[in-house]
Order: structure tokens, then C-alpha cells, then sequence
């Protein structure tokens, strides 16, 4: 990100040049020369980095003299790239205001943007056609969101988990109903734990994202992936992110016991896990956010930069759902007098 942006013109006519999904390549918005990012080597992306907790740590974070921009709302912190700048934050669409520094930590890939903004647009504007109650004109003021390229920061975690659990399950109902205890042992390994680096990386946003992830789409850190789009840099230490990770991974593993235990009402849960070979990645992974407000409440859609998956708050209409409630009422009145009658007769 402290990448001299004059490295990002075009040496051609030495115009200012930006990412294009399209091209999968950097492209002069002067006069259209597109410059290829691939390398031989994109394959290390890949590579993972060993996390040993009873080590010394050497994993440190650095200043740049980049100028990051920080939302006065939020307070979220992104880097702009090469074209790009904006007064807006591409998380809430509050106000910016300029930094003269950053500390943080270096990114070690990201999976470019596959989609477009018009492509991204298409996807918001279908997702909320398809939403059952919503008003009659929210696809017109869809429409006009606010579409803002987001490269969002998350982690990668491998581990391998000896787990000692304790727990409790039922059998029977009523009279006969029994409650039994169970104990033992099991192994789990997470490969490629997908996880928000950051708190402004929303629920939202984080399922916009975590579906159908792929490591071999990871590309090394190169500041013309991020020319024209904004960033947020990592700022977690390793030690850091996995205690922030922990309330999913314990929620994951907590199913897995209940799935191995294969019996119905297992309850009162407790484990011991063993951690070891921790794995981590760096990473940043992109994302469409568009801002739009209905009856004076902000709201936004998110629609992930590699496959257009989408997800979105969304109003709903007063009257749609009185008439559908009272459509389904009807519909349960009359399959009673229907089910009545057929027991009478």
C-alpha cells in the first residue's frame, strides 16, 4: 500500500491506471493499455505461516507513510489506492477524514475482484426484487445506492484439535424418559478457518464473503490489485486474531461433539481442547457495499467481488405483510374446517 502510485501509471501515456475485474489486469483510464499483474510465481500465495504460541513472536507490525482515511462515524481506517478516493467510508458511508500514518500488518495475498461495480449493481437490484414483503419501490431506490469496492481484511487459520469433551444426552419421553452422561475423545482439523480480521467486518459483510472460498484464487500482495479501490490493513497480531476467532471456533466445535455423540438431546456440553499446529494467513478478500436509505434509515447491501453472492438489509411493506399474514390465516382456517370435516365424516 506504500507503493510509490506513480508505479501505477501508464507508461504508455502516463495516465493514471486501475484495477479491471474484467481484464483480471491494470488498465489506463487515459487511454485503455492494459498491463498484466500475473506471475510464475502466484502459486506461493498459497503459502501458510506456522504460529507456534510458546515462541517468541516476531511477527510485528510496521508504519507507512501511506495516508489512510478514517470514517469519523465508524471509525473505520482504509488505505486509497492509486485513482480511487472517496469522502465516504465503504463501510457506513459516514464521513472521512485524513490521516498522516498507519501501523498495521502486511498483507501476504488477496483474491483480486472478479465483478465489476455495474455487474455488483445487477446483483443488488435482483436480490431485492426477489424479497417477499418489500416495498413496491425498493428496487428503484436501489438503484441509486451508493457503490463503494471494498478489499476487506480476514485471517486463515489451520489447526489440529485434541478434544476431551464431557456431556449429556436424553432418551425416551415421559415416564420412561432417561438422562444419560458420555465422555471421550475426538480429533479435529480445521484447514483454511475463514475469519474476519477486523470489527468493522460486520455479519453482513462476513457472509457476503465466507461461502465457497478458494486458496488457490490467492494472489501475492501487489498495490495494482488495489489501485482504484479502497482497503482496510490488518491490524491484529496473530495472538490477537485467534482470541477474536475463538467464540466460532468453539461454537464449531461444540456441533462437531453433537454430531459424533449421534444421539438426540445432547446438552450441558464441556470440553478440553489441545491446539497445535497453527497455521495463519493474511489476507484480503474483496467486496461490494452499496449504501442506500429508506424512510430516513440507512441500510446496505453487500455483494461479494468473486462470485456476486449477495446479502442485504432490507424494509418491509406494513400492508404486504398484513395481507400475507391474513392470507395464511384464512389458508389455516379453512385447512381446519377441511380437516374437521373429513374426522367427522
Amino acid at each position: 500500500m506504500t507503493e510509490d502510485h506513480s508505479a501505477l501509471n501508464c507508461v504508455t501515456c502516463g495516465g493514471q491506471c486501475q484495477y479491471s475485474p474484467t481484464d483480471q489486469a491494470l488498465a489506463c483510464l487515459s487511454c485503455g493499455a492494459v498491463y498484466n499483474l500475473a506471475r510464475p510465481d502466484d502459486y506461493l500465495a498459497q503459502e501458510e505461516f506456522h504460529h507456534n504460541p510458546d515462541l517468541p513472536q516476531t511477527d510485528t507490525p510496521n508504519i507507512t507513510a501511506s495516508q489512510t482515511h478514517q470514517c469519523t462515524n465508524c471509525g473505520g481506517e482504509v488505505v486509497f489506492t492509486g485513482p480511487a478516493l472517496s469522502e465516504n467510508c465503504p463501510y457506513c458511508n459516514g464521513p472521512m477524514v485524513l490521516q498522516s500514518g498507519d501501523v498495521g500488518y502486511d498483507t501476504m495475498a488477496l483474491i483480486p475482484f472478479q465483478i465489476e461495480a455495474p455487474l455488483a449493481q445487477k446483483c443488488a437490484l435482483k436480490w431485492a426484487a426477489q424479497r417477499v414483503a418489500a416495498p413496491n419501490d425498493l428496487t428503484e431506490i436501489v438503484s441509486g445506492a451508493v457503490v463503494s469496492g471494498l478489499y476487506a481484511p480476514f485471517w486463515t487459520f489451520d489447526s489440529y484439535e485434541a478434544v476431551d469433551y464431557w456431556a449429556k444426552y436424553t432418551t425416551g419421553s415421559g415416564d420412561s424418559k432417561r438422562t444419560h452422561t458420555t465422555s471421550g475423545k475426538l480429533v479435529m482439523t480445521f484447514d483454511d478457518l475463514l475469519m474476519p480480521a477486523s470489527p468493522h467486518v460486520t455479519p453482513l459483510i462476513r457472509d457476503g464473503i465466507l461461502h465457497d472460498f478458494d486458496p488457490t484464487a490467492l494472489r501475492p500482495f501487489r498495490a495494482g490489485y488495489l489501485a482504484g479501490f479502497a482497503a482496510e490493513r490488518h491490524h491484529q497480531s496473530v495472538a490477537q486474531g485467534l482470541i477474536a476467532n475463538e467464540p466460532d471456533k468453539k461454537l464449531l466445535i461444540r456441533n462437531h461433539i453433537k454430531t459424533y455423540i449421534n444421539e438426540s438431546g445432547v446438552h450441558d456440553i464441556r470440553y478440553a481442547t489441545d491446539t497445535t499446529g497453527i497455521h495463519y494467513r493474511r489476507i484480503l478478500l474483496p467486496v461490494w457495499i452499496l449504501h442506500y436509505t429508506y424512510n430516513n434509515r440507512a441500510k446496505k447491501i453487500v455483494v461479494s467481488g468473486i462470485d456476486g453472492r449477495t446479502f442485504g438489509e432490507r424494509p418491509y411493506s406494513i400492508w404486504k405483510m398484513a395481507l400475507y399474514s391474513g392470507a395464511l390465516t384464512a389458508a389455516a382456517m379453512a385447512f381446519g374446517i377441511m380437516w374437521g370435516a373429513a374426522g367427522w365424516l
